[in-house]
């Protein structure tokens, strides 16, 4: 397994799969037990740290299929004060931020936040790569095809796994290009981001292709529309034991990191995956 590192020099080495905790700042996640208020956000990272999660990844603006964004000042300010409030309780615990806007990056950085989860995997903001290169935090590259108001409206490629390979290979060149040490690029297939139920499991099957590039990989497949598609229809409530299953299959592939709503559940079944890999 890969590692990556800190912009204070820590090494996050894996040695097993590891959860990132889902933390929505905002009202209109698709699951809606995975929002939290301002009153109850110390709550959620009380629990999720409790439950071991290794990083807690924090959202200010939702970015499931059709949904309109949110403005950059509003995305800023909730985040500011999400990050604040957790550092003052907790200073070491590990802070991603979901966002896909160099600005507000650069805030969430200046207010405390470890590492940047982009899901356009540095396209939709062309300062983005500037901005992690200057405060040299991780940064999570995630396949992405589209935008997501309209990322969902019939997907296509003409051959899949190539053309995700060739997205990577532009998109870490880039972020080296712009002064991205390598050992703070970490990869995430962007599964339900441009991409139908096909190309979504054909993905995760063939998960095995990302591991040429030697770096950390982040799979987030949480309570996902494939998951109901799979289980006849099922609604983000119903999808926790389809996402347990995904996370294990992670697991025995080796893969770095999980990203859920649900902490405890995919822990524990991990660990024990793990013990017959």
């Amino acid at each position: 397994m890969h590692s990556f590192v800190l912009r204070d020099g820590r090494k996050i080495d894996f040695q097993q799969t590891e959860i990132m905790g889902i933390i929505n700042i905002t009202k209109n996640s698709f699951y809606k037990e995975s929002r939290v208020s301002e009153e109850s956000l110390m709550q959620r990272v009380d629990q999720f740290i409790q439950e071991g999660a290794l990083i807690l990844d924090i959202g200010a603006e939702s970015t499931r299929p059709g949904i309109d964004p949110v403005d950059e000042d509003t995305e800023i300010e909730n985040i500011q004060k999400a990050v604040s409030m957790i550092r003052e309780k907790y200073p070491k615990v590990l802070l991603s931020i979901d966002t896909y806007r160099a600005t507000t990056a650069e805030a969430a950085i200046l207010a405390g936040a470890d590492i940047i989860n982009d899901i356009s995997g540095l396209t939709f903001d062309e300062r983005m790569a500037d901005v992690v290169a200057k405060y040299q935090v991780p940064i999570i590259i995630m396949h992405i095809k589209g935008k997501p108001k309209d990322m969902q409206n019939d997907p296509h490629y003409d051959d899949l796994i190539t053309e995700v390979e060739g997205f990577f290979n532009r998109q870490i060149q880039l972020a080296l290009d712009h002064g991205v040490q390598r050992d703070k690029i970490i990869l995430d297939p962007g599964i339900g981001f441009g991409k139908n139920y096909e190309h979504n499991v054909s993905l995760i099957k063939n998960i095995d292709f990302m591991k040429k590039y030697q770096l950390p990989i982040l799979l987030a497949v949480s309570r996902k529309t494939f998951i109901g598609q799979r289980l006849g229809g099922l609604e983000p409530s119903q999808r926790l034991e389809g996402t347990i299953a995904v996370s294990c299959f992670a697991a025995m592939k080796g893969i770095e990191m999980v990203r859920v709503h649900d902490v405890k559940e995919n822990l524990r079944a991990v660990r024990v995956m793990e013990l017959f890999k």
